[in-house]
């Protein structure tokens, strides 16, 4: 059995990372059933009802899915509502906005639960099946389920399909700020999606301590819970807002987000749909529904706050573990101490060598400088063999997932070369280095990023490990193997989790992490000679996963090719342009611009902002259309001291989706959009020259209302677009290939026209 035992670890270590990935989440569709009455194939039929076509503000399918959803709460037995009205949002993106509400009335007279999510799609072109049909059909099968059960709840449930999230979240700062439920609120439970598979991570949103929420969360008991601490301390410092971010900053009302972030490639595109929303990602939303529900419609939501965080993280088959954030500090002193120990206890044994720890240091430092120098030039260099995935703004291909199985073999080869150099030392001298190295990294988190100090853990296990190889000559590979596993369990889907969430130019997190683990792996993987032998193994499974990735590299059918067309008029000079966002023509748009047009640079600059900051790529001249430019007049022009106040009213003058409003740098005051002002603190600190989007419902008219310095000229630029360019009459672009769907992310197969207004 002894001759067996280096392929046997393999294969348990195998099995660990399979658990570690595939255990945290449901496996099963129907497995919130048999538990909880909820049918997951019920929830997938909501789902492909309000997703059969994009309907974002101003579609016309987007009143279709508001009907739709007024139907079904009528269904259950409710008695729902709409509350309509305009907002800016804190981005100066303006819309109209209809929520739909529905309220259940509990025993007492505490805090309300809200069960939220956002029934718009994102424009133009997504049907919007998991961002977030999935969490429509959760909530209403979820409803379902629990009335049911024919349970009074306590407390008082808000039923909120926000509108307009796509757009700036307006849909939550109408109900937030006006509507007068919101002072009944103490929790709100929001289902949200980044992708169409995966499991969902739960992220707590609080402007003070977690423990409270995270006990609650504990006492729930969610079967399925993938969570960390972690995971929130870095979503706090991205860009990225939900509809809860509002009720949190405007209102100081705590929840809980649940998101899915794989095949992120879906993301706000055309192939955002049911047939591609992962059932069992839909079943792991319900799976999280349910006894939040049960447990929150009971509890005091008045009593959720808290001064004190907690740390938590989950692993298989122990859920979610947590311990106050007291204990960090202690945790480290005593991890920092036992290494101390262990160290004056090896070189009595004369167990320990300093030349031999010397040697371990260099190796690690190099496996590690190297490992993160190949993942920091991966993806630019991918980008440079592989342009065409320049077209994925996301920045993660069709093929990712295979890049990154095979940057995490590259990095463990380079391992495993890395310490054959060193394995005629004795084994516990090679382990000081990673043990130095990881406690010097968790003294930093603790200091900068305290919600990730749960990675203390494994070097807890690491030590121990380190005391079994002090004392015995021939350690039981197995006992060394067990205390991997929490290394495994712990690192091993963050492997994947941040270049998935993040696009590929985090490959470096990838082999970084995967070197990390690595050196905590070392009490098994120093006891596997020869060393180069399992490197070679690896650099084949490099190569064999990038001859894969080589081979899924192109577009088809399944995994089609963004492209992009837009038609540019402008008004002023009577000059029209095809406009392209692809960095690489497709036959498609070829028959409009060819390579050697490049795009006119300032148009680019002012013209539509885009959540990438992206730019046209390509342009050529157009034929002249009849297409009506806005009908601009000037209401009021007056001087009030040392200001001027300005009203202008922007009149569409054929069907059109957004208009987009830029000025020079002549400072704005105060400005207002039919009524609704613009936040003074957006006016102050706004960069560029982009004052305030309108994303128009029902072709309505454009006031603006602008106080600024007398006797300074103001130049106000107008971008109104309309996405008609493929059925519009006076055109006759085809339509794309079935191997390319619209580029997401920026304005497409629009009508774009331009327009300069003056005042001196």
């Amino acid at each position: 059995m002894k001759k067996y035992a280096p392929v046997i670890s393999i294969f348990l270590i195998l099995m660990a990372v399979y658990t570690s990935i595939t255990f945290t989440w449901p496996q099963d569709p129907g497995v919130v059933q048999e538990t909880y009455g909820f049918c997951t194939e019920r929830a997938m039929e909501h789902v492909k009802q309000v997703s059969e076509y994009p309907h974002a503000v101003g579609f016309p399918a987007h009143r279709q899915v508001r009907d739709y959803l007024l139907q079904q709460l009528k269904q259950l037995g409710l008695d729902p509502q709409i509350q309509e009205g305009h907002t800016a949002g804190d981005w100066a993106n303006f819309s109209r906005a209809v929520n739909v509400m529905a309220r259940i009335q509990g025993s007492g007279d505490g805090k309300a639960l809200v069960l939220m999510t956002h029934y718009d799609s994102n424009p133009h072109s997504s049907p919007g099946a998991s961002d977030a049909g999935s969490g429509l059909g959760t909530i209403l099968e979820g409803l379902r389920a629990f009335l049911g059960k024919d349970l009074q709840p306590k407390n008082d449930i808000i039923v909120l399909f926000t509108d307009a999230e796509e757009l700036g979240l307006n849909g939550a700062d109408l109900f937030v700020n006006q509507h007068p439920w919101a002072d009944d609120v103490g929790l709100v439970l929001n289902f949200e999606a980044r992708g169409s598979k995966g499991p969902s991570y739960m992220l707590i949103e609080t402007n003070r301590g977690n423990s409270q929420l995270v006990k609650e969360f504990l006492e729930a008991g969610p079967k399925y819970p993938v969570a960390s601490s972690l995971a929130y301390s870095i979503y706090k410092m991205l860009p990225n807002d939900t509809d809860l971010t509002v009720f949190r900053e405007d209102r100081d009302i705590q929840g809980l987000n649940f998101a899915f972030i794989d095949d992120h490639y879906d993301y706000h595109t055309a192939l955002d749909r049911h047939d591609r929303l992962d059932a069992n990602t839909l079943a792991h939303q319900g799976s999280y529904l349910m006894p939040l529900l049960l447990h929150f419609s009971q509890a005091d939501l008045g009593q959720l706050e808290s001064l004190q965080d907690t740390v938590y993280f989950n692993v298989p088959f122990f859920k979610l573990l947590s311990y106050p954030y007291g204990w960090i500090r202690p945790m480290l002193i005593l991890a920092s101490l036992l290494f101390l120990v262990l160290l004056g206890y090896g070189f009595r044994k004369k167990a320990l060598q300093w030349k031999a720890i010397g040697k371990g240091l260099l190796v690690a430092l190099l496996v590690l400088a190297a490992n993160g120098a190949v993942g920091y030039v991966a993806w630019p260099l991918l980008l440079k063999a592989y342009p065409r995935y320049g077209e994925m703004l996301s920045g993660f291909p069709y093929n990712g997932h295979t890049y990154i199985a095979a940057f995490a073999f590259l990095s463990l080869a380079i391992g495993f070369w890395g310490y054959r150099r060193v394995q005629k030392e004795h084994l516990a001298s090679l382990l000081v280095a990673p043990l130095l190295l990881w406690l010097g990294i968790c003294w930093l988190l603790a200091t900068y990023l305290p919600g990730a100090s749960f990675f203390i853990l494994p070097v807890f296990a690491m030590l121990a490990a380190l005391l079994v190889i002090l004392n015995q000559e021939e350690p039981n590979l197995y006992v060394l193997v067990a205390l991997s596993v929490p290394a495994l369990w712990i690192f091993a889907p963050m492997v994947q989790m941040f270049p998935v969430a993040l696009g590929l130019k985090m490959l470096i997190s990838c082999t970084l992490l995967t070197t990390l683990t690595f050196l905590l792996l070392l009490p098994v993987f120093g006891n596997f000679y020869p060393r180069w032998r399992l490197g070679g193994l690896c650099f084949l499974l490099f190569a064999g996963f990038m001859l894969g990735a080589h081979f899924q590299s192109g577009f088809t059918d399944e995994n089609p090719r963004p492209s992009s067309l837009l038609y540019v008029l402008d008004a002023d000079k009577r000059e029209a342009q095809w406009m392209t966002y692809d960095r690489q023509l497709s036959e498609w748009t070829s028959q409009f611009i060819d390579r050697e047009g490049q795009a006119d640079q300032a148009l680019g600059e002012n013209t539509l902002s885009s959540k990438y900051g992206t730019g046209f790529a390509f342009s050529a001249r157009a034929p002249l259309k009849a297409i009506d430019a806005p009908q601009v007049v000037t209401l009021k022009d007056t001087l009030v001291g040392t200001m001027r106040q300005l009203k202008i009213r922007v009149i569409p003058q054929r069907a059109v989706n957004r208009l987009e409003i830029y000025t020079n740098d002549t400072p704005i005051a105060r400005a207002s959009i039919n009524g609704v002002p613009l936040s003074s603190f957006y006016l102050k600190e706004r960069t560029g020259a982009r004052l305030v989007t309108h994303y128009i419902s029902n072709n309505i008219p454009t006031e603006l209302e602008l106080t600024l310095p007398a006797g300074m000229p103001l130049e106000i630029e107008l971008y109104e677009a309309s996405n008609d360019l493929l059925q519009h009459p006076l055109f006759s672009v085809p339509e794309r290939p079935a191997d390319q769907i619209p580029k997401p992310f920026v304005l497409n197969d629009a009508i774009l026209v331009k327009k300069l207004i003056r005042f001196d």
